[in-house]
């Protein structure tokens, strides 16, 4: 999906247009069905509905059921009306939906892990189904045999999945932090890179294939534009949220925020490395002959979140924003950079919208300008997007 986002005024809010109650869990999964008045949920209290809306404006489950295990994710494929469920003990199932949604027939099991799954894609055209699991792995599975195909294993749990299906490319997320390029195959995989930058466990992927840019959030609260197409690595760090981001532009607080598209924004710096201060020349901690030869006690690496560079405390004892390069809120910076910064750089670039519930799932229908989100709350809630974003969202979206 590519989407060019028109500026709109700050004052513009989603609207909420329908909540759905009646889950006795948290829900882990929830799904717009495209061209229909209708949402698929999974839940942690171990049912699979599909709720569409009666004529008196409220969505009914016209399809309640029972898993033997916990839902932790799922993936539907609306062309082919297939659902993919994962679950806390590790398995995938596959069910198909009837045409007027209505009925859901089990299909088969996959074996996929060996602990709860964390994230599904179903490729049709490969006939494959590719997830990742606390069990450390991905793994890809045909759909037609129910043979298992590949698997490959991280050094953590992976956490989340993005998937390119014109190369076959899998971007997997997990909770050290890194995100893994594989180029899977047919009965093995190739590891192409591995993208480091957060500082905390990677809690979700978003992929944009037209302009081959990966989007990742993650438990440092910050999010990173990774230019996949360009070969860049990464060029946009964004920090607009106070806890861990689940989806790109969501988070497990009680709000969203969305950054405006059509600004320019600088790229935020590499960390640089140093044995000692590249301010006042102090050494750090490690760095043992300079301590002796100077009789000073070793001090704390710190980096500046403008320049890069390595600092100690003292000199970046002062904290600002600067949403330019995507902090929206204060961070360490060192106190050269800090006195270089202007009033009016300090002027946000992000719209915050309050969600009023524990947000940690989002989904979107660009086409119809429809947003779902959920949550521990166990309340499902529809969002017409369409004031903040427009209605002239260019999009290129082919489903697979």
């Amino acid at each position: 999906m590519a989407a060019e986002i028109h500026s709109r005024p700050q004052s513009s809010r989603p609207v909420l247009l329908s909540k759905i109650e009646g889950h006795q869990d948290a829900v882990t999964a929830a799904q717009l069905i495209p061209k229909e008045d209708g949402v698929i949920t999974a839940s942690e209290d171990r049912t699979i509905r599909v709720w569409l809306k009666r004529d008196s404006g409220q969505y009914w489950p016209s399809i309640y059921h029972t898993m033997a295990s916990p839902c932790s994710a799922m993936a539907y494929h609306h062309d082919s009306r297939r659902i993919f469920v994962g679950q806390d003990n590790g398995a995938v199932m596959e069910f198909h939906i009837s045409e007027d949604f209505n009925k859901m027939n089990f299909i088969k099991t996959y074996p996929a892990h060996q602990n709860r799954v964390s994230a599904i894609i179903f490729s049709l055209a490969a006939e494959w189904v590719i997830s990742t699991g606390h069990d450390k792995c991905v793994s890809w599975m045909c759909t037609r045999s129910g043979n298992m195909l590949g698997k490959h294993f991280f050094t953590s749990w992976a956490s989340c999945l993005q998937y390119d299906f014109d190369t076959q490319y899998a971007f997997v997320g997990d909770y050290s932090g890194q995100i893994t390029l594989l180029k899977l195959e047919q009965n093995t995989c190739s590891v192409i890179t591995t993208l480091k930058g957060h500082e905390g466990g990677i809690a979700c992927l978003w992929w944009e294939p037209i302009q081959r840019l990966l989007f990742s959030g993650a438990s440092d609260n910050s999010i990173i534009m990774w230019d996949i197409g360009g070969r860049k690595g990464r060029t946009l760090l964004l920090q607009g949220h106070q806890c861990v981001a689940v989806g790109v532009g969501g988070e497990r607080i009680r709000g969203r925020a969305r950054w405006r598209g059509s600004l320019s924004y600088r790229e935020a710096p590499q960390w640089l490395e140093s044995d000692s201060c590249q301010k006042c020349e102090q050494p750090f901690f490690w760095n043992i002959k300079q301590m002796w030869d100077t009789k000073t006690l070793g001090l704390r690496q710190h980096h500046c979140r403008k320049c890069g560079q390595a600092v100690c405390g003292k000199c970046s004892s002062k904290r600002s924003s600067y949403p330019v390069m995507g902090f929206e809120f204060q961070v360490r910076v060192c106190d050269s950079c800090y006195d270089s910064i202007k009033d009016e750089d300090r002027t946000s670039l992000a719209t915050f919208h309050e969600g009023k519930h524990n947000i940690s799932h989002m989904s979107m229908d660009v086409a119809r300008g429809l947003m779902v989100t959920c949550g521990t709350d166990r309340v499902v809630k529809i969002w017409d997007m369409t004031p903040v974003v427009g209605c002239s969202l260019a999009t290129g979206f082919s489903p697979h």
